[in-house]
Parts: C-alpha cells; structure tokens; sequence
C-alpha cells in the first residue's frame, strides 16, 4: 500500500482571488499589484518548503514569467496560474499549451 503524504498547497494573488481557496485547505499569500515585489521570494521560498502545487494569479504568473518557469524545472512542485476577478487572461491556455508542446515536440492544439 502506498504511503500517505501530506504536502501543502498554496495560492498567491489579490485577497478576493485567493481567499475562497482557505476554504478547500490551500494557504491564501495575498498580495496586491503594488506587493509584487516580494512574489519572486514568496515563491522560492514556498517551493523549498515542499508545497506541491502553488495557484498564482495570472497578472503575477504573467509578470514573473521566468521565475515561475524556473521553480517549475527546479522544484518538485506544480505552478499553476489562476484567473482573477477580472476573468482570465489566457494565461492558463498559454501555460498548458508550451508544456505540451515541450513534451511532445509540436503544438497539438494548433488550428488548421
């Protein structure tokens, strides 16, 4: 039988974005546009911490692309962007389609 375990996750973003989060058991790390500042660190930090998966907001995911790409290659955790209450930004549709691409060798989601 395999061993239970019990990694944390996280959500970065502006308050209305992550706190429904709390509710389902992943930490809310509210951070405003003007805070963004303090992501990179933020990141680094929660993903040395061995959380498995850390939501971000897309404008943040967007603006501290490099950031994220690294923590995702270095780190055993997932980065994921998430839409704020603006709505989405494709970021998400973005993410998914260059792992995919980078995984199979071309862009399966392309349009003929």
């Amino acid at each position: 039988m395999a061993k239970e375990v019990n990694q944390p996750m996280a959500a970065i973003g502006e308050y209305e974005t992550v706190l429904p989060f709390q509710a389902v058991g992943v930490k809310p790390y509210v951070m405003s546009e003007e805070e963004s500042g303090h992501f990179e660190s933020l990141l680094l930090q929660l993903a040395r911490e061995k959380y498995a998966v850390i939501f971000v907001q897309e404008h943040l995911f967007e603006k501290f692309m490099s950031t994220v790409e690294t923590v995702n290659e270095e780190y055993a955790v997932s980065v994921l962007p998430i839409p704020g209450l603006k709505g989405s930004s494709g970021a998400g549709l973005k993410s998914i389609r260059n792992n995919v691409e980078r995984a199979v060798g071309m862009d399966i989601f392309a349009v003929k």
